[in-house]
């Protein structure tokens, strides 16, 4: 072969789906080549009668714009324009060359008919980019799917069925003997045969003995109403995360009104061992920072066993936040023990990615304190000693200190719902440098412990002010835009230069935080009170602010960069290694960077298209 033409093929096998085709292949490709090179500011395309053709670029960098002016995408060395072999021939668009650029074209029938036996690379390029991340995405999903034990069993496999039940006219000490005698530590209580209530051994300990309620009272004095159910067309692994998050042991599964079973924590013991249910019930007991701390050091492998086990990168998120939150509640029972009854009312809030329920194992801490309006100064001494107590907890229990001292031990951030108001206020009216730093933090809030109309009132507040201030709307995307996906106009990642990390991807500040700065600022943008990432992407389709297709790839490429992650971890902490965010691009197979630039450019896409909405620049 000419070493032209050698030179071509070399390319060509570089980039994917062309690296495992056959050298016939390549050979019968290379000559159907076109050659084509365009100068900076010129037309992309010379002639549309020409047949519909694919493009890869060689070198330089072009953008494809929409009627409406609106980015579909960048490419640039090693990007593949598969865009004319799928296009309506009614869709206008236009090409900007923006660096000159050396492109070889195909005819669109022409690869067709070479690749023929070669279904799965024609299917890569049938798709588009966003086409081909969704189908990955699914097609890990469906793998882990197979592969996870609880997502492939039925809740009814576990469920205990028929249901200890009472009717609600019973007393404490009767629902006790029936309690014992069935050996069952809860009860269904039922108003004929609704079920309006569930009584458990902790509802009799704490709520009747410890409270000096005669057992002869009715049982309706001290049940729990507000009962939290699945239907029993769910699966294991939704039940446990219901039971994580919402910190219960017991939970009844009904289908259309009618009581079909119950699952307890001692149920999934049973099945799955030391597991999220089993760690949270087991820190909610704990009587000191010690124990709390053995549990957390299971935490590494519950991550890593939920990636082998194929659970998704939101379900661990959520999975690993579980744990965080019954850590945090625990602390702040033990404060109370030792510190006595607050003066006040107050809520515990966690902030960043502990609020969006989107932690690793590798998190530190970010929280704050929102206290009621009737404090006076001499109660701060209380809410100090119960901040110190339970930041130091935290730390030693491994969620290190926050580096910017965004903590509730900062007296900064434990302050009246007022104070917080006027915080949030200042930082949309006035938004200097420190308030969007802030911005960033804080409009990210959840509340773990205490009375959680605190925050709703101050975030309502907030609410109403953010979408009305374009200007603070406008610094807000200026200062997230300064996290850029690694993607040069070249093949290669741009990578960390130099330092600890040096020829790394870091797929948490490059990759999943630009994701998450985007879906903050469309939420504030629309007044969404949403915290959760994927609940805020979700509940932004196809708004003003997110169409459904940008929606749909933000959501397939933060699954698939946070999975990425995942397993990176997963894998160092199989090695026995501190679990981090930076990848060397030698641990990522060559579909996998296909599939990550492909994320990348969805990133980029939309990062512009908000840039110019706010005419950043």
């Amino acid at each position: 072969m000419e070493i032209e033409l050698q030179e071509i093929a070399d390319f060509l096998i570089s980039v994917h789906p062309f690296e495992n085709l056959p050298q016939a292949v390549v050979e019968r490709l290379i000559k159907n080549i076109t050659i084509r090179y365009i100068r900076r500011g010129t037309s992309f395309i010379e002639d549309f009668k020409t047949p519909d053709r694919l493009y890869l670029l060689r070198k330089g960098a072009v953008s494809l714009l929409s009627q409406e002016n609106k980015l579909l995408g960048k490419l640039g060395e090693g990007d593949i324009c598969t865009f004319f072999c799928h296009l309506k021939k009614d869709v206008e668009f236009t090409i900007n060359v923006e660096e000159d650029t050396l492109v070889y074209t195909l005819e669109c029938q022409t690869i067709s008919h070479i690749l023929q036996e070669h279904p799965e690379q024609l299917a890569f390029l049938q798709k588009n980019s966003s086409q081909r991340l969704k189908q990955n995405v699914v097609e890990i999903q469906g793998a882990d799917t197979l592969t996870s034990s609880l997502m492939k069993t039925p809740v009814s496999d576990i469920m205990h069925h028929p249901v200890i039940t009472a009717q609600m006219s019973i007393s404490i000490r009767d629902a006790a003997i029936i309690m014992s005698d069935n050996n069952v530590s809860s009860l269904i209580i039922l108003n004929n045969k609704d079920v309006v209530g569930i009584l458990t051994d902790k509802d009799i300990t704490k709520r009747c003995i410890a409270r000096d309620v005669l057992t002869s009272s009715s049982v309706e004095q001290i049940m729990t109403t507000n009962i939290i159910s699945a239907p029993a067309t769910s699966n294991a692994f939704e039940v446990v995360m219901t039971m994580t998050r919402k910190q219960i042991r017991h939970l009844p599964i009904i289908d259309d009104k009618k009581l079909t079973g119950i699952i307890s924590v001692t149920d999934f013991l049973r099945r799955e061992g030391r597991n999220s249910v089993y760690i949270t019930n087991a820190i909610s007991k704990a009587e000191s920072i010690e124990t709390i701390q053995e549990y957390c050091q299971v935490i590494p492998q519950l991550q890593l066993q939920s990636v082998q086990m194929g659970a998704t990168a939101d379900h661990i998120g959520k999975i690993i936040t579980a744990i965080s939150t019954a850590v945090t509640r625990r602390l702040i029972e033990l404060a109370e023990e030792k510190l006595g009854e607050p003066p006040v009312p107050y809520a515990w809030l966690a902030a960043g990615s502990h609020a969006r329920r989107e932690q690793s194992s590798h998190s530190d801490q970010d929280n704050a304190i929102i206290i009621s309006n009737e404090m006076t100064p001499e109660d701060d001494k209380w809410f100090a000693a119960l901040a110190k107590f339970v930041c130091d907890g935290l730390d030693q229990c491994g969620y290190v200190y926050c580096p910017g001292d965004v903590m509730a031990s900062n007296p900064k951030w434990r302050q009246p719902a007022s104070k917080w108001s006027e915080y949030f206020a200042n930082w949309i009216k006035t938004p200097s440098p420190k308030a969007l730093m802030y911005s960033s933090i804080f409009f990210d809030l959840r509340s773990l412990y205490g009375d959680k109309q605190l925050l709703n009132d101050v975030r309502e507040k907030m609410l109403k002010l953010a979408p009305k201030n374009d200007l603070f709307l406008a610094h807000l995307t200026f200062n997230a835009l300064k996290l850029k996906p690694p993607l040069g106009f070249f093949r290669d990642f741009v990578l960390i230069h130099d330092g600890e990390h040096k020829d790394t991807l870091d797929l948490k500040h490059n990759g999943i935080a630009p994701i998450v700065d985007l879906a903050r600022i469309y939420a504030l943008a629309e007044g969404v009170s949403e915290v959760n990432t994927i609940e805020r992407l979700k509940r932004l389709r196809g708004s003003r602010s997110l169409s459904r297709e940008g929606a749909d790839d933000l959501l397939d490429s933060l699954e698939f960069i946070s999975m990425l992650r995942m397993k990176h971890q997963a894998q160092q902490i199989n090695l026995g290694v501190d679990a981090d965010n930076f990848m060397a691009p030698a641990e990522i197979s060559k579909l996998e960077r296909s599939h990550l630039r492909d994320t990348f450019k969805v990133i980029q896409t939309l990062q512009t298209y908000v840039e110019m909405r706010y005419k950043i620049g």
